[in-house]
């Protein structure tokens, strides 16, 4: 389980390196487990952050110490987010990557697919299954009124480092944001492998490394990378 001194830090770095974490979930008994895949970094005065419409109640965990869970509903589902170091910092759980292992084996995927069904009610392909911030919630059972201001928790929800520390990312921009909320800010981290997964591909043909976005290290220096399989 991930400390809270992990996320007591600048919301670009955690935002990086909670790519390849792990997100245990405990739910009736079982355990469900998504990798992260895709993250946004927030702070305060970014006029894309919730934080940056000042305190409010149900903003509160937004200025908690870092490793507070910030959850709110995009789209009338539910979001996760994780507060960063400073007040109004935080980071979003953009997408994730079901995770299967000797916690949570095939058993616990077909349960996260029985939470997470598609508009027809069919089974979604494990690949497409947490291919955004609602659909991770979705797949875990994670609920705004149950853990909107509190903090994880060993017993039933918490981020595990397991050991995967992929680098080269891509950095590219925020998804979302309209113009004139710094819409142009570079603050949206992907695994490469995983970049078809997530909630919009930054490698799809027409992108362009360097115009549409750029490779860095784990660290945030730039670098030149390629994708796996490219």
């Amino acid at each position: 389980m991930l400390p809270d001194t992990f996320f007591d830090r600048d919301a670009q770095q955690v935002a990086r390196e909670l790519i390849g974490m792990v997100l245990r979930r405990r739910l009736d008994g079982m355990w469900l487990s998504a990798r992260i895949i895709e993250t946004e970094a927030y702070y305060l005065h970014d006029k894309g952050s919730h934080a940056s419409l000042g305190y409010t109640h149900k903003r509160r965990a937004l200025f908690m110490d870092g490793g507070a869970i910030y959850m709110y509903y995009a789209r009338g589902g539910d979001s996760l987010n994780i507060s960063a170091g400073g007040p109004g910092n935080a980071v979003l759980v953009k997408s994730a990557h079901p995770w299967v292992d000797a916690v949570s084996g095939e058993d616990a995927l077909a349960r996260m697919q029985a939470l997470n069904p598609d508009a027809q009610g069919r089974s979604r392909p494990p690949q497409r299954l947490c291919a955004g911030q609602t659909l991770v919630c979705r797949s875990l059972g994670l609920k705004v009124p149950e853990w909107d201001g509190r903090r994880f928790d060993a017993a039933t929800f918490f981020v595990e480092d397991i050991g995967a520390r992929p680098s080269p990312l891509i950095r590219t921009v925020r998804l979302g944001i309209p113009e004139g909320r710094d819409a142009h800010l570079p603050y949206r981290f992907v695994d490469p492998a995983y970049a078809p997964f997530c909630t919009r591909n930054p490698l799809r043909r027409g992108q362009v490394a360097g115009r549409d976005y750029d490779w860095i290290t784990r660290q945030g220096r730039p670098c030149k990378g390629q994708a796996p399989g490219a």
